[in-house]
């Protein structure tokens, strides 16, 4: 890989890891309730993209379910979880994204897992446990279950996307915003009905962060991470953007106080560990998982 490609991608990994932060910031500190910035974020990306929405694969309905389980489904659960998990913990269990589509894609696809990707998955979600144990058992009620909840939806879409042909990236990112922004609005309206007060209390560093998470983030850092995948290999792509969770839980600790112990630590190892067997390992589906990501983080 060329110097400026590498630094590139680094960047992109970095942006990704940023935006945890900021969007943690936003939902917790700024108290912004976590639908209005996701509905924010979905009008924007709907707003720059919308030229590129025709022509539309077929199924019409089929694009939509998955543009919105993508989109609305996994971002909404996400921003709320984000309320109550700590960035660090949240990038662990985010990694559950690769093996659940994995899963998903061996019960409705036909997808073959050997050994060596099987001992991924499990390792993966090994690591996910035991960051979301505690000493009184699993947290049902902590925000790293709807952040588990947000992956499984996600992956679901990514499944999804292997029936519908011809769906160039930029097409498919207008249509997550399209489809996800009437549905997210309208719950923000019924669920969070001060929120627009909220988001105006909070100035000019809502404002900021809600441009960079639309802007930056999903159509700059998008951009950079389908070029590589267009002139690399996916595997080697998607075993370097582990440096995104990596930086995440960092930044966590550096920049938000985020607890760091034990089982933060060896959960990290086991997750990180599996993505990257499955990550090297490859599959029919992987190239495809990679190519339609728009978790950024």
């Amino acid at each position: 890989m060329a110097v400026r490609d590498f630094a590139l991608l680094m960047a992109m990994c970095l942006i990704w890891a940023v935006n945890n932060i900021i969007s943690k910031y936003v939902v917790s500190i700024l108290d912004v309730p976590p639908l209005f910035y996701a509905s924010g974020r979905f009008l924007i990306v709907a707003a720059c993209l919308f030229p590129f929405l025709l022509p539309a694969p077929k199924p019409l309905w089929k694009l939509i379910v998955t543009a919105f389980l993508m989109g609305a489904g996994s971002f909404g659960l996400m921003f709320v979880g984000l309320r109550d998990a700590t960035p660090s913990s949240a990038a662990v269990v985010l990694q559950m994204g690769m093996p659940a589509t994995l899963v998903l894609s061996m019960l409705f696809l036909g997808e073959r897992v050997r050994w060596r990707r099987g001992l991924g998955i499990a390792l993966t979600f090994a690591g996910v446990l035991t960051v979301m144990w505690n000493p009184r058992g699993l947290a049902l009620s902590n925000g790293l279950m709807l952040i588990a909840a947000s992956t499984v939806l996600s992956a679901a879409g990514t499944v999804m996307t292997k029936q519908i042909e011809g769906i160039r990236p930029i097409a498919f990112q207008a249509w997550v915003g399209v489809s996800s922004l009437f549905p997210m609005a309208a719950l923000s309206f019924w669920l969070e009905p001060h929120a627009l007060d909220t988001a105006v209390a909070a100035g000019w560093r809502f404002w900021a962060a809600l441009a960079f998470s639309a802007l930056i983030v999903s159509l700059v850092a998008h951009t950079v991470y389908v070029t590589m995948l267009q002139k690399y290999e996916a595997n080697l792509i998607s075993a370097l953007i582990l440096v995104t969770p990596l930086a995440t839980i960092v930044l966590g600790v550096v920049v938000l106080g985020d607890p760091i112990g034990p089982r933060l630590i060896i959960g990290s190892a086991l997750a990180l560990a599996g993505v990257l067997i499955i990550a090297l390992r490859g599959s029919q589906v992987m190239s495809m998982l990679l190519a339609m990501r728009n978790r950024a983080e």
